[in-house]
């Protein structure tokens, strides 16, 4: 398991390294060191050294406080450190008040994690060089309505939510997107959560002739709902969103429930070779260490592109199909991910991986 001691290690071999060798891209990377997200900053330096490394880079290692008006001092951290491009930023607040200073450095800034509308409609605006390398709003949706749609059409199908704020507009969306196509559920209704069991539930879904379910709900919930299908006899294929990345606890999820859902980018065929590189290494590649070594690869070649072509760097991320270890990146002109990184998974023994039918 990667500690904060190993990552400690591995930045102070980078910077003597990098002393030596004096060359390269110099990355920021803004992350946080202390407090309620220090092992999620810890992932994604791992994830940031390990790569800048691997490409003779420069990093410039920033704490995050996730504070209000935190911003501006991380900015000007940056600005000072001369670094060309950085990565990270798990907060929002460091992001609102560190653009408009990156801006005018012409210093791009790609978040792992944030997916304010907002921020990303203000950067836009204002030409903030804000990039994203994970979901925006309604990608989650719109992964699970083409599921669906390409899966499950000509099947009875039920719609049901927990009565949440996130599980009633994902369970809306869902349904409007099947009536726009012809579709209606066979079934649909709200449950009450967190019951140790859903006996009735699960009979009113035979009732209505449904074969198909989906839940808009958290995991335990799937599992007392899968665990009582089968217990009643009753065939029901589930399908639910990314809530269901959750502790397997503490009832245990049925191996065959599905999931639409960011991956854990270890398992995938695309991550053996750095997952492999990363481990003998002393990395594990958990989290946000395999996006924070896809950021920084992405941010060391645009940088490159940039000074070759006599390009602004912010130019050269939009429109470029870089290769990482999570897959093809490529940034539109609204500065998102041109593919939706939800994917359809199927949980199998203790994970949730790709189907083995080979869907998506």
């Amino acid at each position: 398991m990667m500690t904060l001691r190993v990552i400690a290690a591995l930045l102070s071999l980078l910077a003597l390294t990098a002393e030596s060798r004096a060359a390269g891209v110099t990355i920021g990377v803004v992350a946080p060191q202390d407090g309620t997200f220090a092992s999620l900053g810890a992932q994604v330096r791992a994830g940031a050294v390990f790569q800048i490394g691997q490409a003779g880079d420069t990093i410039v290692p920033i704490s995050e406080t996730c504070q209000d008006n935190s911003g501006q001092a991380i900015a000007d951290a940056l600005i000072a450190a001369k670094v060309q491009i950085a990565i990270g930023f798990l907060c929002s607040e460091t992001l609102e008040g560190a653009l408009p200073k990156l801006k005018d450095a012409n210093i791009p800034a790609i978040t792992v994690s944030v997916r304010s509308r907002i921020l990303m409609e203000d950067s836009l605006k204002n030409g903030w060089p804000f990039f994203r390398l994970g979901p925006q709003d309604g990608d989650e949706a719109a992964k699970i309505i083409q599921v669906i749609l390409q899966q499950w059409a000509a099947s009875p199908i039920a719609l049901v939510e927990d009565g949440t704020i996130h599980g009633r507009e994902l369970t809306e969306a869902v349904r409007n997107a099947l009536e726009e196509n012809g579709l209606k559920a066979v079934f649909t209704d709200t449950y009450r959560p967190g019951q140790e069991q859903q006996i009735g539930l699960v009979r009113r879904l035979k009732r209505a002739g449904a074969t198909k379910v989906f839940i808009g709900g958290d995991r335990n919930d799937v599992a007392v709902i899968a665990r009582d299908a089968k217990a009643e006899n009753i065939p029901l294929d589930i399908l639910s969103g990314d809530a269901m990345r959750a502790a397997n606890q503490p009832l245990a999820l049925a191996d065959g429930v599905r999931a639409v859902a960011i991956p854990e980018y270890a398992l995938l065929s695309e991550a053996d070779s750095t997952v492999h590189a990363m481990r003998a290494a002393g990395v594990e590649p958990q989290g946000y260490v395999l996006p924070a070594a896809a950021a920084a690869l992405i941010a060391s070649q645009a940088v490159q592109a940039a000074l070759s072509e006599g390009k602004p760097v912010a130019e050269k991320l939009v429109g470029t199909q870089f290769d990482t270890p999570i897959g093809p990146v490529t940034f539109t002109p609204a500065h998102e991910l041109s593919q939706n990184p939800y994917r359809l998974l199927e949980w199998h023994g203790d994970a949730f991986v790709p189907p083995a039918d080979g869907t998506d």
